[in-house]
């Protein structure tokens, strides 16, 4: 994944308070984050990215707020690729795959199904110290 990342040139990082509030912040700037990027709302992927964000984002907010009281959110792409990651402080690792096949929470299993259905992939990577992790989304733009 971190491959990946080098290879898309553009970035761009927003860190927000583990607040509900904090999924519009994250979905509007990614709206103009693609913009500034050429990638327009129009793009097929985009509004599934979104929503996407918007689940991950909730799912921190929901679920690791407590161990976490911020939420990193990273976006990248290139010319063929869009990557994003929501990072939280919370040590536990969901089973995203699991989720696809119906056995893991129901956002998850929406973000699944979404990623797969415009074959994209979905990584989770933990912290090196154990104490958080990121989930990656990548799509095809």
């Amino acid at each position: 994944m971190y491959d990946l990342l080098e290879a898309l040139q553009a970035r761009h990082v927003l860190t927000v308070p583990a607040v509900p509030s904090a999924v519009r912040l994250a979905r509007e700037t990614a709206e103009q984050v693609l913009a500034e990027w050429c990638i327009g709302t129009r793009h097929p992927a985009v509004g599934p990215a979104l929503l996407i964000l918007s689940e991950l984002v909730t799912n921190s907010i929901r679920h690791a707020a407590a161990l976490s009281p911020q939420v990193t959110v990273i976006f990248a792409a290139g010319e063929e690729r869009l990557a994003f990651a929501v990072h939280d402080r919370h040590p536990y690792q969901p089973p995203l795959y699991g989720a696809a096949t119906g056995t893991g929470s129901a956002g998850l299993a929406t973000v699944m199904e979404l990623t797969l259905g415009l074959g994209g992939t979905a990584a989770v990577h933990g912290d090196t110290d154990g104490g958080g992790k990121s989930i990656w989304i990548t799509l095809p733009l």
